[in-house]
C-alpha cells in the first residue's frame, strides 16, 4: 500500500487540488491510502479531544472526495506548529510521500511557496509534491518527466521515487531528461544521452524495474527546456532532485527546482 500524507489548510481550492492529485495517483487501483491532516494553531483548544476535523470544510471536502474515488482515508487533526506536526505525522504514519498545496507569491517571497511548505521541504526525509493551482490530472497511464543533472546520487533518488509509485510497471511512462545547458546554437555539440552517467543510471534503474522509459537529451536553457518537454509529453508530473543550501539560500532547493516549482503547469515532486 502506498501511503500519502495530505496536509491541508483552510483554502478549499488548494485542498481539492491536493485530493485530485492523490486520487489520480491511485487511478482506481486501491493501492493508495491517504491521511488528510489539519493542524490547529497552538492554543486553539486546551485538550486535543476538543479538536474536530469536521470543523474544517476544506479538510472534509478533500477527505470526502478521496473516499468517493475509492481511496482509503484517515482523518486526523493535531495542534501546534504546522510544519513540525506534518513532519511528526509523516513519521508516525510511515508515509511514502507528502502532497502539499503550494502558493506563488510576489517579489522575493516567491521562493517561499508558503512558509509551511518551505519548512517541510527543508525538514522532511520523504518526497514532497506541490500541486499548486489550476492543474489538471488524468487517471490511468501517467507520463512523468524526470530531469536529472550530473549528480548520480540525486538522480538515483528520483528513480527510486518513480519506481515506487503505485502500479509503476503498468501505469508509469518516464521521460528521463538531461539538458545540456545553453547548447542550442548553430554548431553546438551533438547531444548524447549516453554521455551523462547519472541519466543512463536513472534510465537503467527504471527499466530494470519494469518502468517504460524514454531517454531524451537536448540543449538549451534548462528550466525552459524542462517545461517544454513536460508540456510536449502532456506530463502528469515533473520529478525533480532538489538540494538544500546553507544560509538564506537554503529555501531555494536548487535554482532550477525553484524555477520549475514556480512556473510549471504540472505537479512537481522534489525527492531531495
Amino acid at each position: 500500500m502506498y501511503r500519502i500524507l495530505v496536509p491541508v489548510d483552510r483554502n478549499a481550492d488548494r485542498a481539492m487540488q491536493q485530493a485530485r492529485y492523490v486520487s489520480a495517483l491511485d487511478g482506481d487501483s486501491g493501492a493508495v491510502e491517504a491521511t488528510v491532516l489539519y493542524v490547529f494553531p497552538p492554543g486553539r483548544a486546551s485538550r486535543a479531544g476538543e479538536l474536530r476535523f469536521d470543523e474544517i470544510d476544506s479538510a472534509v471536502d478533500a477527505a470526502d472526495y478521496l473516499e468517493s474515488n475509492g481511496v482509503d482515508v484517515t482523518r486526523r487533526v493535531e495542534t501546534g506548529g504546522a510544519a513540525q506536526e506534518i513532519i511528526d505525522t509523516v513519521e508516525k504514519r510511515d508515509s511514502h510521500e507528502i502532497v502539499m498545496g503550494g502558493r506563488k507569491r510576489s517579489g522575493v517571497a516567491a521562493v517561499l511557496l508558503g512558509s509551511v511548505v518551505q519548512d517541510v521541504f527543508l525538514s522532511a526525509e520523504r518526497p514532497v509534491t506541490i500541486t499548486g493551482s489550476e492543474m489538471r490530472f488524468s487517471n490511468g497511464r501517467r507520463n512523468v518527466v524526470v530531469p536529472v543533472d550530473r549528480d548520480r546520487e540525486r538522480a538515483r533518488r528520483q528513480a527510486e521515487y518513480v519506481a515506487g509509485l503505485p502500479l509503476a510497471t503498468e501505469n508509469v511512462h518516464a521521460t528521463v531528461l538531461y539538458v545540456f545547458p545553453h547548447q542550442d546554437y548553430t554548431g553546438a555539440p551533438k547531444h548524447e544521452f549516453g554521455e551523462i552517467r547519472a541519466a543512463v543510471d536513472t534510465a537503467e534503474f527504471l527499466e530494470d524495474r519494469g518502468v517504460a522509459v524514454e531517454r531524451t537529451a537536448i540543449g538549451g536553457e534548462v528550466e525552459r527546456k524542462i517545461l517544454a518537454v513536460a508540456n510536449d509529453r502532456d506530463a502528469d508530473s515533473i520529478v525533480m532532485g532538489g538540494r538544500k543550501r546553507s544560509g538564506v539560500q537554503k529555501v531555494i532547493m536548487g535554482s532550477t527546482a525553484q524555477d520549475i516549482l514556480l512556473s510549471s503547469n504540472q505537479p512537481v515532486t522534489i525527492t531531495g
